[in-house]
């Protein structure tokens, strides 16, 4: 089960390994919050998101339901490409926020593995707490590097080089 803010999905395929924690977590956007499933494609090194809505939506067009999922894979997707889909569950209640505080960043974005469910030893906390420092740590690493591209972005432009005079093209007959 995957956890984002307070939605949660459940994997249904995962074809030729195509899902990634850490890729889905940095491209996921709100905007795939209304949608009824979510389909992950490989293409280039990049993955590409997808939302469909369940068949009997009322919002739905033909081309954004369940039964067209099919279709954009072999369509709009690379032949043989890593992919996969995930599935809405539920909402998950225990990561709603109270309406004073911020809105949680709709990047978050937690896994819960059945059998970390029902283990409820030192074990199952330790390894969380080993899985939530290196998160953190690569969330300080993005950031810093965000910055850093910040910060050479708002330096001031390079003067341009000065070019000599262009000789001028002969005209050959």
């Amino acid at each position: 089960m995957i956890i984002i803010g307070n939605k949660s999905y459940e994997l249904l395929k995962d074809y030729r390994n195509g899902w990634n924690l850490e890729a889905f977590r940095d491209r996921y956007s709100e905007v795939l919050d209304r949608y009824d499933y979510i389909v992950g494609d490989w293409g280039y090194n990049q993955l590409r998101l997808k939302g469909f809505y369940r068949d009997n939506h009322p919002k739905a067009a033909k081309d954004s339901t369940f039964s067209s999922m099919s279709d954009y894979i072999n369509e709009y997707c690379n032949f043989g490409c890593a992919h996969f889909v995930l599935q809405k569950t539920k909402e998950h209640k225990e990561h709603k926020e109270p309406k004073d505080r911020e809105p949680r960043d709709a990047a978050e974005v937690k896994e819960v593995r059945p059998d970390e469910e029902n283990r409820g030893n030192k074990e199952a906390a330790q390894d969380g707490a080993v899985k939530s420092r290196k998160d953190g740590r690569e969330r300080e690493v993005r950031e810093a590097k965000r910055e850093q591209r910040e910060q050479r972005d708002q330096r001031e432009p390079r003067e341009p080089r000065e070019k000599g005079p262009k000789a001028p093209r002969s005209a050959t007959s």
